[in-house]
């Protein structure tokens, strides 16, 4: 892709996304994932109605008077978005292909987090690690991540989960929030969900298309998977094969579904043609109500 038409791109989404940003996910963004640790800021004297337990003993002793330890949040997050660049996501049958929502969304995240002063880290990965941006603050480090997501070009088409969470948990020490951003066309991530989901907080956004989930009564067609570039014909008006297609993917939809649910990840599935600005909400509202 030619540089003025990157640039062209990255400045489009820029104006969509941090518009986004600012007026609907910031506030969101900040309650659902803010505070969720206290760090030591000054003692003071103590005054009723203050908890006794943060009483500070050596200073209390000192004046001979008692005086309490006061705590702020921590306002500094590290977010990590573990992005899938497989093949999977080159497909699209209504307004845009899974991969161009990926940017989106993660643009949008990105924004949301340095508009809190949080840093923003970046794993590209497909059935490898493809990329890794270390997380930094500012609007030109997320700049250089959507140009990054609009012209990446994998060197691999197939998806492994568990690769990139163990990068992940091996790579970053400190305790951030993660968002892992995939069509989850995998299996066999269990255990390594687990283990990133103990030491991090992990929040999973499924990317899905319609044409995906019901094949449409089209007659003879060849289907060819991106990752692999098996081919398959397959007639699509026998009810049969409809109705059998229809319940692999409900069956691989509810391995997804489970899997998550047993790692206690919060999830939601986003749709290509569809909004995906009041998913995201109802997300990180209810992240809030359980807090």
């Amino acid at each position: 892709m030619e540089t003025t038409e990157i640039f062209k791109k990255v400045r489009k989404i820029e104006i969509k996304t941090r518009g986004l940003s600012n007026q609907i996910f910031s506030g969101e963004y900040h309650s659902s994932f803010k505070g969720k640790g206290m760090s030591f800021s000054e003692v003071r004297e103590y005054q009723y109605g203050d908890d006794i337990r943060n009483i500070d003993w050596n200073v209390t002793a000192r004046f001979n008077h008692p005086y309490v330890k006061i705590f702020e949040e921590e306002r500094e997050l590290t977010v990590i978005l573990l992005i899938d660049v497989s093949g999977s996501n080159k497909f699209g049958s209504k307004q845009q292909y899974k991969q161009e929502l990926i940017t989106e969304i993660a643009a949008v995240l990105s924004f949301s987090a340095i508009a809190n002063n949080d840093k923003v880290g970046v794993i590209f990965f497909s059935d490898r690690i493809e990329k890794f941006i270390p997380p930094k603050k500012g609007s030109s480090h997320i700049l250089r991540i959507i140009r990054e997501l609009i012209d990446f070009e994998s060197l691999s088409n197939g998806t492994n989960i568990s690769e990139s969470l163990r990068f992940f948990t091996n790579a970053i020490k400190k305790r951030s929030v993660a968002f892992l951003i995939s069509d989850f066309e995998d299996h066999g991530y269990d255990q390594a969900l687990r283990i990133a989901a103990r030491k991090h907080d992990v929040i999973a956004l499924q990317i899905t298309d319609e044409r995906e989930k019901e094949l449409p009564p089209a007659g003879l067609l060849c289907l060819v998977d991106p990752e692999t570039e098996r081919e398959i014909w397959v007639d699509t008006s026998n009810p049969m094969v409809r109705e059998r297609f229809k319940n692999q993917r409900e069956a691989r939809q509810r391995y997804i579904n489970d899997t998550l649910t047993r790692a206690g990840i919060d999830f939601v599935q986003l749709s290509t043609g569809s909004d995906y600005v009041r998913p995201l909400i109802n997300l990180f509202k209810r992240r809030e109500f359980k807090r």
